[in-house]
């Protein structure tokens, strides 16, 4: 069976996934539609730690981001000192690697022909608006 469809739902919840990993600072941050090359899922979130204390936090925030909107999970996979965790959401899978271990096993490469969607813009601070400037009384 084909998905048709844009997985446009799934994309959003990767843009939460990816706001929630940005929170804690986590570094490369990107999301690749798989759709059209998986059948098990929509989209790869792939994030890199700079420690295994900080992947843990990074996972830590991330489940609760995701029981936020009440969002399933349905599995987490990390055996310790690993330097990887997944966090599956069924259309979202989470990939959270310490460097060396993506540097590794470099999932972009096997996932080449996916799309990457843009998150940098959607992760960017939102400037503020700017009020219009009063205009002063003229004093007699």
């Amino acid at each position: 069976m084909k998905k048709t469809a844009k997985p446009i739902a799934a994309i959003k919840l990767a843009q939460l996934c990816c706001h929630a990993l940005a929170e804690k600072k986590a570094e490369d941050l990107r999301v690749l539609d798989v759709s059209a090359q998986s059948s098990i899922t929509d989209c790869l979130v792939l994030a890199t730690a700079m420690s295994e204390p900080h992947m843990r936090a990074l996972r830590i925030e991330l489940e609760k981001a995701l029981d936020g909107t009440q969002t399933h999970i349905l599995g987490v996979e990390s055996a310790l000192e690993s330097g990887w965790t997944v966090v599956d959401a069924f259309d979202v899978m989470v990939h959270i690697f310490t460097r060396e271990t993506r540097n590794h096993f470099a999932l972009e490469n096997l996932w080449k022909d996916a799309v990457e969607v843009p998150v940098a813009k959607q992760l960017a601070p939102a400037r503020p608006k700017r009020k219009p400037a009063k205009k002063q009384a003229a004093r007699k």
